[in-house]
């Protein structure tokens, strides 16, 4: 996604072209700027490091980027039908794929344009997004995560991208309000 430009995602043109009016515009709509979640692509490409907690039935990811926390439930419920309320983080459920892989599939995401942000590029998303992620550990220190993105309505055929977290087991997030004595606001770009 951000990199290579070789590797773009099959992008429909609508997609492409809200992905050039945002860099057009210096990013200045990207939620981060905004002191709003970011996308999980975002989340998981992002400098600041990460935690992970699970237990038997749920499993946190806390982004000390933006204070973002997301849950995965991992006890067999389906996604909602009836959830009229979009996630910013999606609707995230994961299985276990023998003993080393979790399988989470995400769906229900926020789609407004403020927050279907995939990476800094302004990479969009829409309201049919499903995002699978594999969680593996290849090596002790390593967490590998393989992610499939199916948005019929963005894209036109689902695409696949490779993570990679370095583990810091002895590492500790800090508190980080993004809006704490936030003085950009007033200087962006077209505001």
């Amino acid at each position: 996604m951000a990199g290579n430009p070789n590797c773009l995602p099959p992008m429909k043109q609508w997609a492409q072209d809200l992905k050039k009016k945002r860099m057009a515009n210096n990013q200045k709509d990207n939620p981060d700027v905004w002191c709003l979640p970011i996308g999980l692509m975002q989340y998981h490409n992002h400098p600041q490091p990460s935690q992970i907690v699970q237990t038997k039935n749920i499993m946190l990811i806390t982004y000390e980027s933006n204070y973002g926390l997301r849950y995965i439930y991992t006890d067999g419920r389906p996604a909602p039908d009836n959830d009229p309320q979009p996630w910013w983080f999606g609707y995230s459920r994961g299985r276990w794929e023998g003993n080393d892989t979790l399988v989470v599939e995400t769906t229900h995401f926020n789609s407004e344009e403020r927050a279907a942000w995939f990476d800094v590029n302004g990479t969009p998303w829409s309201d049919a997004l499903k995002m699978t992620e594999r969680f593996t550990r290849p090596t002790y220190g390593l967490l590998q995560i393989d992610v499939t993105i199916d948005d019929p309505k963005a894209y036109t055929k689902p695409w696949d991208v490779r993570l990679s977290w370095d583990l810091k087991p002895d590492w500790e997030l800090i508190e980080s309000i993004c809006e704490e004595n936030n003085r950009d606001v007033p200087h962006m770009v077209g505001k």
